[in-house]
C-alpha cells in the first residue's frame, strides 16, 4: 500500500487530480476537530482556525451554510457547475490556499479542509487601520493578490467575491493568499447571464446589482475597490450602507485616489481608478493588463 493508500483509506476518500482528497463518508465536524476560533465569516459559510485530531495539525476550516449553500446551487440546475470542493482543489498556486480535503458532514453540509495560515486576514489590517504594520508592505501585496486573481481567471473562473476579507495574509505581511471559492463560476455564457446578484455589495461592480450580464470584469472591479481601500484605508464612494443598496453608489464615479494619496506612484493609482470606473466597457478589460502596469510602477512611491 503506497503512502496515498494510507492516506485514502484513513480519510475515507478518492484522489482527485490535483491531489486533494474528496471524503466519500460524512463526518462529525466535532469529532474530527477542535474550533479554535471563528476566523472569517464568507458570504454563505463560516471559517474556522481548528485542530484537526486526524491530521494532528491545525488547518483552516470552511463550513457552509447548508440553506445558502443550496439556494446558491440551484441557480444552476442543469449547467454541470463543479461544487466549491472540486473548484478550490484545482487550484494550485502560492498565493491561493490549498485545499487538503472536501466533502460533507453528518448534517450534508458542505465543509472544506484548507491548509493553516497563522496570520492577520486583510480585512482586520484595514479596518484596524494598521499603517504601521502595512507600511512598505502595500506593493508586494497588491502584486501576489493580482497574480492570485490572473491565475484564477487563466483557469477560466470568475471569483465573484473579490475582497479584503478574501484575503489572509502571513504574520509577517510579506504574503498573502487568496480564499473561498464559494461564489465561483466558470466564465462561460451560460453563467455570466443577467440574474446572479450574489457578491459582497461594497465591492460589487455595477452590472451585478443592475442584473445585467458580467464575466471577468466584475472581479477587476472588486479587486481595484480592495487595492484602493488597502492604500488609503477609505473606500471610493461615501456612505455607510453595507447591503445590496450599496452597490447602487458604484455607478457614481469614484473619488480620486490621488486625493488621498498626491504622491501615490501615477501608473499604479491611474490604473486603480480604471479598474473600477462603472462601466465595464471603461474599466481595465484583463488583470493581465493590471499585471503589465505593475512592471512599471516605483514600489517607493507606494507606501
Amino acid at each position: 500500500m503506497g503512502i496515498f493508500d494510507k492516506f485514502k483509506s484513513a480519510f475515507g476518500g478518492s484522489k482527485d487530480s490535483e491531489g486533494s482528497v474528496k471524503s466519500n463518508r460524512k463526518i462529525v465536524i466535532d469529532e474530527r476537530f477542535d474550533r479554535q476560533r471563528t476566523a472569517v465569516s464568507g458570504t454563505m459559510s463560516k471559517f474556522y482556525a481548528a485542530f484537526d485530531r486526524q491530521r494532528n495539525c491545525f488547518v483552516g476550516l470552511k463550513l457552509c451554510d447548508l440553506e445558502k449553500f443550496s439556494f446558491f446551487e440551484s441557480r444552476f440546475k442543469g449547467l454541470k457547475k463543479p461544487p466549491e470542493g472540486e473548484i478550490a482543489a484545482s487550484m494550485e498556486h502560492p498565493n491561493i490556499v490549498k485545499t487538503l480535503e472536501y466533502g460533507r458532514t453528518v448534517d450534508n453540509e458542505p465543509y472544506l479542509v484548507m491548509e493553516f495560515i497563522d496570520g492577520p486576514g486583510l480585512q482586520s489590517l484595514i479596518h484596524n487601520r494598521d499603517e504601521e504594520r502595512l507600511k512598505g508592505k502595500r506593493f508586494e501585496l497588491i502584486r501576489q493578490m493580482a497574480d492570485a486573481l490572473q491565475y484564477v481567471h487563466r483557469k477560466g473562473y470568475i471569483h465573484r467575491d473579490v475582497c479584503p476579507r478574501n484575503f489572509i495574509c502571513s504574520n509577517d505581511l510579506n504574503h498573502i493568499k487568496l480564499i473561498d471559492f464559494g461564489l465561483t463560476v466558470p466564465a462561460t455564457e451560460d453563467f455570466m447571464k443577467p440574474g446572479n446578484r450574489t457578491g459582497t455589495p461594497l465591492y460589487m461592480a455595477p452590472e451585478i446589482v443592475r442584473r445585467r450580464a458580467t464575466d471577468q470584469r466584475v472581479d477587476i472591479f472588486a479587486f481595484g475597490v480592495t487595492c484602493y481601500q488597502l492604500l488609503t484605508l477609505e473606500l471610493p464612494w461615501p456612505g455607510g450602507e453595507v447591503s445590496g443598496l450599496a452597490a447602487l453608489n458604484h455607478d457614481s464615479a469614484a473619488r480620486d485616489i490621488f486625493e488621498y494619496l498626491p504622491d501615490l506612484d501615477r501608473t499604479l493609482g491611474t490604473t486603480i481608478m480604471q479598474c473600477i470606473k462603472p462601466n465595464p466597457k471603461d474599466r481595465l478589460q484583463t488583470i493581465d493588463q493590471f499585471m503589465t502596469a505593475l512592471r512599471q510602477v516605483d514600489a517607493s512611491k507606494v507606501g
